[in-house]
């Protein structure tokens, strides 16, 4: 399992969303053929959250990026850009195809009631520029899409830190650096040579 999809999942979580990571989207032929793609064997989506008390059903995507130079707008904005990692976000039959199945695929499983409409989201760990997280939230509030940024990611793990203690990754982590802001305990020494460091 992917570990930015995990800490993703456990913020969603806390928020009353139910969670599937990995969720596969089993794609009938002919759907396959709709696409372009008759070899695959079900679309994958990193995340299908739904929250019952308001039946709000997400398809999320998540690009953490933390070591590079982050998500680009003009890769998903442009139709002259690299494609390959957005494909639901820049081809139009593909995400019509893929969220159409992925609701009849929740109902006729008995997790989601009939007529929901999944709404398209990307969670970014990082941004190339702040002006690229700006383009990319006008983009998609004009395509009735969600993104979560950076600093909605840095937003609710500061909260999840102050919540009552759930046993999770998102939560163990915050609750472990939030305790610890000045990293006083910090290690030294290599993989041979792991030990504490001297007190301050």
């Amino acid at each position: 399992m992917d570990a930015f999809e995990q800490v993703v999942a456990g913020l969603f979580h806390q928020e009353g969303y139910w969670i599937s990571q990995g969720f596969k989207v089993a794609l009938t032929k002919e759907e396959k053929r709709e696409i372009g793609r008759p070899s695959n064997a079900k679309w994958e989506i990193d995340l299908v959250a739904y929250k019952g008390s308001t039946g709000e059903l997400l398809a999320i995507e998540c690009k953490s990026y933390l070591d590079s130079k982050g998500v680009e707008a003009a890769h998903i904005i442009s139709p002259l850009s690299d494609t390959s990692r957005y494909k639901l976000f820049v081809e139009d039959t593909l995400r019509r195809v893929v969220l159409n199945r992925l609701a009849l695929q929740l109902h006729e499983s008995g997790l989601t009631p009939s007529g929901l409409i999944p709404k398209l989201a990307l969670v970014i760990g990082k941004s190339k520029s702040p002006k690229d997280t700006q383009l990319l939230h006008d983009y998609f509030a004009g395509k009735d899409w969600l993104l979560f940024d950076a600093n909605w990611l840095a937003s609710h793990l500061e909260m999840t830190a102050n919540e009552t203690y759930f046993d999770s990754v998102t939560h163990v982590v915050t609750k472990l650096i939030h305790r610890n802001p000045t990293g006083t305990n910090r290690f030294i020494g290599d993989a041979d040579d792991f030990r504490p460091s001297s007190p301050q």
